[in-house]
């Protein structure tokens, strides 16, 4: 590992009461010393205690003072990157945090690269690969949820899963391994008990991705698509969802020409909804262009709410939207609940909509929302079974890891007793090996660097 010493900014550009300049490596704490004038003189940086506070002024080459600050000291190998780590809080403008990162750059520190700090707590064993992975994550959540679900992965949660599936396949093939070298003494395999271990590890690898895909809806998020003719509370319902005046609402049909787009958090789940023109016939060039957008829009969204009124009943526009829809992905929200005297009825809904959710709301009265919400989370969810426990966060590249262990474990599952010992030991270890790019124990260190890339310069 490089044993440069790397300084960066660590606070989000622009003005704010405090900004930090971290600095991590052998040397560190020396470098701080050159640039720093204490309050208290009689003890250098190098001479105070760890995890110390220390008020004072960092000076120019010259001499003269460009901020004061408190000096923040965390010794190896009790810091984030398990090396010597000095964290300068100065005041947070951006010529203060500029003129302090100069002044490390140089005495021989050099900016770091994205990710680097982390970078250096994995290779430090300070965290596991997927618990830097995890930071990202936190850093990236758009929802209390989803930042607890990336705090249980920070905390090792994931680590101690595979720990556990790397125990339980090291015990299985120093089985075959035993058989192989010492038949004799140890005898043949035991084909009951290798099956046993290998579905238990198919069983809970697929927990794992069952976990997964759930956790990934609270990460990810979701569009969906508010559709319906003009005029039927698509807007309002928008407005009242987001609880702000987001779309303009008015009686004249076609007001809504383009997508108006806001960001909500239903049930922890962050939900960007898309309020779209109003599907009709039309001969305005701009509406029609429009209406097109929402057609479009119904294909892409993974939700997608159609909106009648009772008091306009059940046009043959609104049965059209409503075939365009996959049934897997339609809600159907009734607006206008409130009124006395209502164009549909309850038969109507059940003849037509049988197959759909439908809700019976007034976007005016704040009433049916609780119950969209609730219905767009059990759509979300449904198909996803409780996790067990296994609350973690699964990315891309830890995905297809699992879904190549899980592979490599079935196949060695259906060849117990039917191939060779060391053929079935080839699959034994490819699964190990798979887990352990997880924990980043089997990585190529070109992969690492280029996991570490997305991260922001600081972290």
């Amino acid at each position: 590992m490089n044993n440069d010493i790397i300084v960066a900014v660590s606070t989000p550009p622009g003005e704010g009461a405090v900004g930090i300049v971290r600095m991590s490596g052998n040397g560190a704490i020396e470098i701080a010393d050159k640039i720093f004038l204490p309050y208290n003189k009689n003890l250098l940086l190098s001479e105070r205690r760890n995890f110390s506070l220390n008020l004072g002024w960092i000076l120019a080459a010259q001499g003269q003072r460009i901020d004061e600050v408190l000096m923040g000291i965390m010794r190896s190998p009790h810091s984030y990157t398990g090396e010597d780590v000095v964290e300068i809080n100065c005041h947070g403008g951006s010529a203060a945090l500029r003129a302090c990162l100069q002044r490390c750059l140089d005495l021989g520190a050099r900016l770091a690269e994205p990710g680097e700090f982390t970078k250096r707590a994995f290779l430090n064993d300070r965290l596991g690969l997927e618990q830097a992975e995890a930071v990202l994550d936190i850093i990236r959540a758009k929802t209390e949820r989803g930042l607890q679900l990336a705090v249980n992965q920070l905390s090792g949660s994931s680590g101690r899963f595979i720990a556990e599936l790397e125990d339980r396949l090291l015990g299985l093939n120093a089985m075959v391994d035993a058989s192989l070298d010492f038949p004799d003494e140890v005898g043949d395999l035991d084909q009951e008990q290798a099956r046993l271990i290998l579905g238990e590890t198919v069983d809970t690898i697929e927990s794992w991705l069952e976990a997964a895909r759930r956790a990934e809806i609270y990460r990810e998020g979701i569009e969906l698509a508010i559709v319906g003719k003009p005029n039927v509370g698509k807007s309002s319902l928008l407005n009242a969802l987001s609880r702000k005046e987001k779309a303009i609402v008015t009686d004249i049909p076609g007001t809504t020409r383009d997508i108006v787009e806001e960001y909500i958090n239903v049930r922890g789940i962050p939900v960007k909804l898309m309020d779209t023109a109003g599907i009709r016939s039309t001969e305005d060039l701009v509406e029609k262009i429009g209406v097109e957008k929402s057609r479009e829009l119904i294909a892409q969204a993974d939700l997608v709410v159609l909106v009648l009124d009772f008091a306009a009943g059940i046009a043959g526009e609104d049965m059209e939207i409503f075939h365009t829809i996959p049934a897997e992905k339609c809600l159907v929200l009734v607006n206008k609940e409130d009124i006395e005297r209502k164009a549909i009825s309850e038969e109507e809904l059940a003849e037509k909509f049988s197959l759909a959710k439908v809700i019976r709301a007034s976007v005016k009265e704040d009433y049916g929302l609780d119950e969209l919400e609730n219905a767009i989370e059990e759509m979300l969810l449904s198909g996803t079974q409780n996790d067990d426990g296994m609350e973690i966060m699964v990315n891309m590249r830890q995905k297809q890891a699992l879904l190549k262990s899980r592979a490599f474990a079935e196949n060695a599952l259906q060849q117990v007793g039917q191939v060779p010992l060391d053929c079935l030991g080839v699959d034994i270890w490819g699964a190990l090996e798979c887990l352990g790019e997880i924990s980043g124990k089997s990585l190529k260190e070109e992969v690492i660097d280029r996991i570490f890339h997305d991260f922001c310069i600081g972290k």
